[in-house]
């Protein structure tokens, strides 16, 4: 007999109309023809790849990108689609690469060594590796500098029976921020040099992929043949300064994106506290005066940071209310004083809406101290999603 599942002490909830939504809005503001691939590094940015990768399908997305050979996997797992592709931006080990040669995974090289282990395992398994060539232009983390291109096209023309040039790409450095412009401007400018001097020795790549989610909104004259989507497909924008310059010049100013996440869990305990009291460890919270307080079964090893002790807040029957004393590795204390009939068993919003009030990813970020991108990849990969 199958064991039954454990119900967990929190859930996630993706909204499709959300992520329709934002589909719909990228389409539109991305030149035509130019394709989706929809970023999903770091369990899609917390939002879970196993369920988020269906749903992505089912509104035409058909390429993904990943940042390992491990977040590949996965994807292969999840994708419903056989003609979905898959590609992968960061670490692939040179012993994994045959492996992602079977599957037709691409992968971006970046050095030589990769570009050798490529074309050697492609030569064994009598298939072409399909590679992505990163150009370093000016973010000075991976990819062939203006030098390192000149001793590539050599390797490229040795390997042409083994190796695939499916992409020529690159990654801007800032392009969230507009204080980035003259940096971004001289990648930009790099980058197709060196595009051009590939092209000029025989090497030219199907596809040419350089905007990431900022890039996509600020750069419309480099969204090339394809973008890489990340923060934006979730309803996020890369920074305030990108939103801004959206919104410049547009008579509507609503916005635009849909949150697709919402987190919640449930009160696990109630009782009472009286005034002169301690609550949860140490002294750091001291009740005024009488109190009713209520346990909720989540804590910092859940992803609810315990920078968050004492100034913390949680929704429930929509109502706000704060976080006391200190957060725990598996249990934190909300202060329902103030709200009737609270119960075992009844809902706590930790980030979303409850009622009227809501507690949104950028709140919670700033009340703890992350970012959007930090906050949502920190959520474990065990809290259960589900697609509503």
């Amino acid at each position: 007999m199958k064991k039954q599942s454990m119900t967990s002490a929190s859930y996630i909830e993706l909204s499709r109309q959300a992520y329709e939504n934002n589909i719909r809005f990228l389409r539109s503001v991305i030149k035509d023809g130019t394709r989706i691939s929809s970023v999903v590094k770091g369990n899609a940015y917390g939002h879970g790849i196993t369920d988020f990768i269906p749903m992505a399908e089912s509104m035409g997305i058909d390429h993904f990108s990943v940042n390992s050979s491990d977040e590949a996997e996965e994807v292969l797992k999840a994708r419903t689609n056989p003609d979905t592709e898959i590609m992968i931006m960061g670490y692939i080990a040179n012993e994994d690469i045959s492996w992602a040669i079977k599957e037709g995974i691409s992968f971006f090289v970046f050095e030589f060594d990769r570009v050798r282990a490529a074309a050697k395992a492609a030569k064994a398994a009598n298939k072409k590796a399909k590679i992505h060539i990163e150009l370093e232009t000016g973010m000075n983390r991976t990819g062939f500098d203006e030098e390192e291109v000149t001793r590539l096209i050599p390797l490229i023309h040795e390997n042409t029976n083994e190796l695939e040039i499916e992409g020529l790409c690159t990654h801007y450095a800032g392009a969230e921020s507009i204080a980035n412009y003259l940096r971004v401007e001289d990648q930009k400018k790099k980058f197709n040099e060196m595009a051009n001097q590939l092209a000029e020795n025989g090497i030219k790549a199907k596809i040419r992929h350089t905007c990431c989610s900022a890039a996509a909104i600020r750069l419309p004259d480099m969204h090339e043949d394809m973008v890489r989507i990340g923060i934006l497909q979730y309803g996020f924008w890369p920074s305030r300064e990108i939103f801004i310059e959206y919104l410049k010049g547009k008579e509507d100013k609503t916005e635009p994106l849909r949150r697709l996440i919402t987190w919640k869990s449930s009160v696990m305990s109630v009782k009472k506290v009286e005034m002169g009291e301690f609550v949860g460890y140490g002294t750091t919270f001291l009740a005024q005066r009488d109190m009713k307080i209520a346990i909720v079964p989540i804590g910092y090893s859940h992803g609810f940071s315990r920078s968050l002790s004492n100034t913390g807040r949680a929704l429930i029957k929509g109502f706000r209310t704060s976080v006391i004393g200190m957060v725990n590795m598996n249990n934190m204390v909300i202060d329902v004083s103030e709200i009737d009939d609270v119960k075992k068993g009844d809902e706590v919003t930790l980030i979303g809406k409850s009622g009227d009030v809501d507690i949104s990813v950028a709140s919670f970020g700033e009340l703890s101290d992350q970012l959007n991108y930090e906050l949502l990849t920190r959520l474990p990969t065990k809290i259960p999603r589900i697609i509503n």
